[in-house]
């Protein structure tokens, strides 16, 4: 007996959909969905079979789980990316929206993690709540890639959630004490140089997977926004500043930013980002749209976990 949709994990769903999709709507023949894939046609034959045997295919592709399957395909293909993980859900609630993204963030991770990654964890509070929401993780080392944020309405810090991780795999961590933003560049060089955070630093171009925090370079929208002075704000908005992906800065057209302010940041650096196989991030909220565009231009982000709303203002842009 074949397994129910639910013996598959996020990512695994949303492939089958895409090729149930190509093969059931789009008329697409077994060999040119392989070749689109890069997957063998017997590969494709079988999870073909899986979707129809499991009710995933019936008059129309459907799964009765939180994630949006068609959305969640349509979107990885207008957007290039490698993952996108849509969840069914409104926006009504930021809080309760965290939690069922998180989930969903936690359940690929669990899924796309293996023994011989290295996992990389910035600080967010969609990725506080997917590192709440994991259950199990391969035994892999996790690196601490953003320094610590103190505010009064935050509750973890980067420290804090590398740690759980780490506990909850079984891996070491590779973590260190030291503030996400300082107040001037010297002071910044003085840290990275301190032996726990060199350390630490030394294992980022180790990273093979990472989830990180995507803000919209607006107030209450970027946790490093409302961390930073006005004048740093505004001169990286005059600079162009779109996005930060956890201290990486963007322009609207994806291109990297840096200036004195950003080198007053504790975090991983644009080319770091860049070499790691997998970063994926977990945008919410519509105001957020733009922020998304400028992260996926950039080519530093090729995952996303989100929701409806977002993604359908995602794919009406994209026509």
């Amino acid at each position: 007996m074949e397994p129910s949709t639910n013996a598959f994990g996020p990512s695994q769903l949303v492939l089958t959909a895409s090729i149930a999709r190509r093969y059931y709507v789009d008329g697409r023949s077994k060999v040119e969905i392989a070749d689109e894939f890069q997957l063998s046609r017997f590969k494709v034959a079988r999870l073909l079979d899986h979707a129809r045997s499991s009710g995933l295919v019936r008059i129309e592709i459907s799964h009765p789980g939180a994630i949006d399957l068609d959305l969640s395909a349509r979107l990885q293909e207008a957007l290039g990316l490698r993952r996108a993980i849509v969840v069914d859900t409104p926006e009504d609630d930021p809080a309760a929206l965290r939690l069922q993204l998180g989930k969903a963030a936690a359940d690929l991770l669990s899924e796309i993690v293996t023994a011989e990654d290295v996992l990389g964890l910035a600080w967010a509070r969609a990725v506080t709540a997917m590192t709440e929401q994991l259950t199990s993780l391969a035994p892999v080392p996790v690196v601490q890639l953003t320094g610590a944020l103190t505010r009064p309405d935050v509750e973890a810090n980067s420290v804090e959630l590398v740690r759980h991780t780490a506990r909850l795999s079984g891996g070491p961590a590779y973590l260190f004490y030291a503030p996400l933003v300082v107040p001037d560049a010297a002071t910044a060089r003085a840290l990275r140089q301190q032996p726990e955070v060199a350390e630490a630093i030394s294992h980022f171009e180790s990273v093979t997977k990472a989830v990180v925090g995507l803000g919209s370079w607006n107030a209450g929208q970027s946790t490093l926004y409302d961390a930073m002075d006005e004048k740093a704000r505004e001169q990286l908005r005059r600079r162009g500043v779109a996005a930060d992906i956890s201290g990486v800065f963007v322009s609207a057209d994806g291109e990297p930013v840096q200036t004195r302010f950003t080198d007053r940041v504790i975090a991983i650096s644009a080319e770091q980002m860049d070499a790691i196989d997998e970063v994926i991030a977990i945008p919410y909220g519509l105001a957020k749209v733009d922020a998304v565009r400028a992260a996926v231009r950039s080519g530093l982000v090729n995952g996303i976990v989100t929701h409806g709303p977002l993604a359908k203002a995602l794919l009406d842009e994209t026509h």
